[in-house]
């Protein structure tokens, strides 16, 4: 039914969706209507003009040029919450090894593992050099209370943690997921303030850039302890290896290692680890599969990154998707386009930020002709007749 390509290995789940549909899936798709991807770098890709959406197997979308995609009328995808499990249980362990030097302890075992009947009396001797404060009672304070943010400050309510959670664009959704002894921190610098741990569960963004930089960390108490579950960019490298070095920060555990963080004290780095389980890989690709083939059967629209969320239950004889410019009366300038003869059954519009998505469901076919001519429209980027 749709042709579309893989550009990573994906979870024999999610093509299983798709293939149970019709679709043609696999690396050698020759002209894709659609992209299932993980980590691809889309960057320097040039998108063949059949292209019609983008799915991403997990949240992040910094491989992919969105913007460019959407000046294309392509529809871009994420699996938001679908890796959150399994980057809540890495955040866990993230705090016990910020706390503990557990791995250091275990290659001081390894390197005396030839001092035969010695060992168990310079284990005794040795074990304090590896010590740390217990999670009971410490505070948490997570940045970004999304679907991970939102399980990691339960969890750490049930070890016993107090915790402080500031999310200024936490949705509906997450809102019904967190539990009521989350404490609310009315600004970043509450968070800043009161944490013996910080958790980063936000995305990459303009705005989330060096989120953490010098000035940060002059607010933050003595011997704080960082766990980067983000994006490398949302901390300052520079000022993390000053905050290091001076002891304002005790531990920094991140799962985005680079040259400059990894030639840093006490850092513990992960290689991008978070989401790396069978069961969570499953979930992405199920997700994005999902995502992509309502949208390419019925023009439906969920967890996109790029265009609103919209779904409408089919009626009528065909159905009209336009995406477009967030400009005025761009409506009615589509609907004069479809002429007096044509009754339109249902339809729905939603704006997000300058772009638009509009679908209509009309009671007659529409011909080749009349989708031209709203093709050709100022403002319209991409039109289907479905």
């Amino acid at each position: 039914m749709f042709e579309i390509q893989t550009m990573n290995a994906i979870s024999a789940s999610g093509i299983e969706v798709l293939e149970a549909k019709g679709c043609h899936v696999g690396p050698d798709v020759e002209m894709p209507q659609a992209l299932l991807i993980r980590s691809a770098d889309l960057h320097d890709y040039a998108f063949p003009p059949q292209l019609l959406a983008i799915g991403r197997a997990g949240a992040g979308t910094n491989n992919i040029p969105v913007e460019a995609c959407t000046e294309q009328g392509i529809a871009v995808f994420n699996s938001p919450g679908a890796n959150a499990e399994a980057v809540k249980e890495q955040e866990i362990c993230a705090m016990v090894l910020a706390s503990r030097d557990v791995l250091g302890s275990i290659e001081w075992v390894k390197s005396i593992a030839d001092r035969g009947e010695e060992i168990p009396t310079l284990v005794e001797k040795g074990k304090s050099n590896f010590a740390g404060p217990e999670l009971l009672g410490k505070t948490l304070g997570v940045i970004g209370l999304g679907a991970t943010g939102a399980l990691v400050a339960n969890a750490a309510l049930d070890l016993g943690m107090t915790v402080y959670g500031y999310d200024p664009f936490m949705s509906v959704n997450a809102a019904w997921q967190l539990s009521r002894d989350v404490l609310h921190a009315d600004g970043i610098d509450e968070i800043f303030e009161h944490s013996d741990y910080i958790s980063l569960n936000v995305p990459y963004t303009d705005s989330t850039h060096h989120l953490l930089d010098a000035a940060a960390f002059q607010k933050m108490r003595p011997g704080v302890r960082i766990l980067n579950e983000s994006r490398a960019e949302v901390v300052d490298d520079e000022a993390m290896t000053e905050a290091l070095k001076s002891g304002k920060v005790a531990k920094y555990v991140t799962d985005f290692p680079n040259q400059t963080i990894l030639q840093a004290p006490n850092v513990i780095a992960m290689p991008h680890l978070g989401a790396c389980t069978p069961e969570s890989e499953d979930r992405c690709a199920v997700m994005a599969a999902r995502e992509l083939y309502d949208y390419l059967l019925n023009g439906n629209i969920k967890n996109s990154v790029n265009l609103p969320d919209v779904s409408l239950s089919r009626m009528g004889v065909c159905r009209l998707c336009v995406i477009h410019h967030n400009v005025p009366k761009m409506i009615n300038r589509i609907l004069d386009r479809l002429g007096v003869d044509v009754n339109v059954e249902h339809m729905i519009n939603k704006p997000r930020g300058q772009y638009a998505y509009t679908m209509v469901d009309l009671g007659s076919p529409i011909d080749e002709i009349t989708a031209e001519s709203i093709r050709r429209m100022d403002h319209v980027l991409r039109v289907r007749v479905i």
